[in-house]
């Protein structure tokens, strides 16, 4: 059974740091590709960064530089650091994974960029 289950989120002042959790079920290198994305209030889901099964990483442009994508195998874990935080980065923050042609997601952690 495919489950992912974030942690992390909370907030966070401007400049701040936080780094988001995605525990998997499953073997992780069972994905086609794992990712984070966002959903900020009244907004669409975006892709904020993934990784494919042979570790080559994506990253919206707005947070490149500035992200992390990074994942633990043993632990079965997917991470995503995230530096530089402004008010923008304020969104529901979904651990997502393809499997063969299914998506599979996360509840969702939200994360608070505010002073």
């Amino acid at each position: 059974q495919v489950q992912l289950v974030e942690s992390g989120g909370g907030l966070v002042q401007p400049g701040g740091s936080l780094r988001l959790s995605c525990a998997s079920a499953l073997n992780i290198f069972e994905f086609n590709s794992m990712g984070w994305y966002r959903q900020a209030p009244g907004k669409q889901r975006d892709l904020v960064a993934k990784i494919t099964v042979g570790g080559t990483t994506t990253y919206a442009d707005s947070v490149k530089g500035r992200f992390t994508i990074s994942r633990d195998g043993h632990k079965k874990m997917l991470y995503l650091q995230m530096h530089e935080l402004t008010p923008v980065a304020t969104a529901v923050y979904s651990c997502h994974a393809t499997l063969l042609r299914y998506d599979y997601w996360g509840q969702g952690t939200q994360v608070t960029v505010s002073s």
